[in-house]
């Protein structure tokens, strides 16, 4: 109980102090609206251009500073639900620790491991908080996103509505370092019903044209085991693989194919497989993780009565093999491991 009334006073507190300052916390985080009178006016919480949204900049007796309401769809909240939604941050912690950032407040000691109570609520589920990382994200249509993957040569997007954008997604290299914003493309992770149980994110350069220079650029939440980014809905034929980069460059190519990318070789190799499925394709990356993981999927495959087929880049990767030798190059190589009734289905037709 003490526990949570610290929670629920600490929230208070920072919500009070943020309202005090409510119009610069507006342009900080909600940079796309402008104020209108005793307002600011903004698309949404997650800082879209618009007008639907009203953030209360002065006490009034109609409430305090800080309070906001989207007329579109029916939100409210503080300006902690504003820091929260806009900077892409899903555990409690996280936004105090920006709020304090924002208001140049020290950070509070940590408490002692042997005052810590046994009953301290875990942090909320990954998955939900998954879910809501890619509901606050945008498609990738104009975006870094869009950049990063294009210098990849990766520039057809039929069927990849799992992958989005965030501007401003929440990074933090260790427990004890302070909370950073970047720029990410944010992946869904899905079952085989097509629910999201996690998420993928590639933090990403302020251009666009790499990975940012950080420790760890890609991190995973939430339930990952037999799940993955999909790309396509797979019946009978399925191409699976680990990267993200790697299953969309064979999709330059084979935009119909339905696949699958399991974000890891140790995933790879335990993926669920659909209950049509009748081939399998395993885009091989050319380590000793990835010959594991695929010759484990292979013998997985075939309990399954599944006939498993390895495809095998000349580089690498398919993605080296993309950017190395081009798209005509990828094809033809693509052409000459699939099944002819495959090249025609997925290729030719």
């Amino acid at each position: 109980m003490g526990f949570e009334v610290n929670v629920m006073y600490e929230a208070f507190d920072l919500a009070h102090r943020l309202g005090r300052q409510a119009e610069a916390v507006c342009r900080h985080y909600l940079s796309s609206g402008r104020r209108q009178g005793t307002y600011w006016q903004v698309g949404d919480v997650r800082n879209t251009p618009g007008r639907s949204m009203f953030v209360r900049l002065m006490d009034s007796p109609k409430g305090p500073a800080g309070k906001w309401t989207d007329a579109a769809t029916g939100e409210h909240g503080d300006l902690l639900d504003v820091i929260r939604q806009s900077c892409c941050l899903v555990e409690f912690v996280d936004v105090v620790a920006e709020a304090r950032r924002f208001l140049s407040l020290p950070h509070p000691e940590p408490e002692p491991a042997s005052k810590k109570s046994a009953s301290t609520p875990a942090p909320s589920d990954s998955a939900e908080a998954a879910r809501r990382l890619f509901t606050m994200s945008q498609p990738i249509s104009g975006t870094l996103a869009e950049i990063y993957l294009g210098r990849r040569a990766i520039t057809t997007f039929s069927g990849t509505a799992a992958l989005r954008y965030h501007p401003r997604c929440y990074y933090r290299p260790d427990a004890h370092s302070p909370t950073e914003i970047r720029p990410a493309l944010v992946a869904a992770v899905t079952d085989l019903a097509g629910h999201q149980t996690g998420a993928h994110r590639t933090w990403l350069a302020p251009d666009g044209s790499d990975k940012a220079a950080v420790e760890t650029p890609r991190r995973a939440m939430g339930d990952l085991l037999g799940h993955g980014v999909r790309f396509g809905t797979a019946s009978e034929v399925l191409a699976v693989g680990e990267g993200i980069e790697t299953v969309l460059s064979p999709r330059q190519v084979l935009p119909r194919m339905p696949m699958l990318a399991a974000l890891s070789a140790a995933h790879l190799a335990a993926i669920l497989f659909p209950p049509a499925l009748r081939r399998l394709y395993v885009l091989r990356d050319r380590d000793p993780a990835g010959d594991g993981a695929r010759d484990s999927l292979v013998a997985r495959a075939a309990s399954h009565g599944i006939e498993a087929i390895s495809l095998t880049p000349v580089e690498g990767d398919f993605n080296d093999d993309l950017r190395g030798h081009g798209v005509d190059a990828l094809r033809a190589g693509l052409m000459g491991q699939l099944y002819p009734e495959d090249v025609r289905r997925f290729i030719e037709g």
